[in-house]
């Protein structure tokens, strides 16, 4: 799965994310243990990819993609053709 570049943490947001407090982030960073990015800015962020590196998740050969669905069904759909097939095939999944 390509995540790269999917967020961006500011370095409390990283320390939240993986349960811990600030300061250890900053310790490894010193450390070069898990190296924080630097914007144009001098300010420090960690990325998704390295919350998975943290995590021992290697994404490094995993070629899936992310796919997100959503269906939203309004009052205004109510008419829809569609909406009402898939109603009558939930219904005849159930009878």
């Amino acid at each position: 799965m390509n995540t790269s570049n999917i967020t961006n943490y500011k370095p409390k947001d990283f320390a939240e994310l993986i349960g811990v407090s600030v300061n250890p982030p900053q310790r490894w960073d010193r450390e070069g243990t898990l190296k924080a990015n630097l914007t144009p800015t001098d300010r420090r962020y960690y990325t998704y990819d390295q919350y998975l590196q943290f995590k021992g998740i290697n994404t490094e050969n995993d070629n899936r993609q992310i796919v997100i669905y959503t269906r939203v069904s309004t009052k205004n759909q109510k008419d829809d053709k569609n909406l009402k097939d898939d109603k009558n095939q939930k219904d005849d999944l159930h009878s």
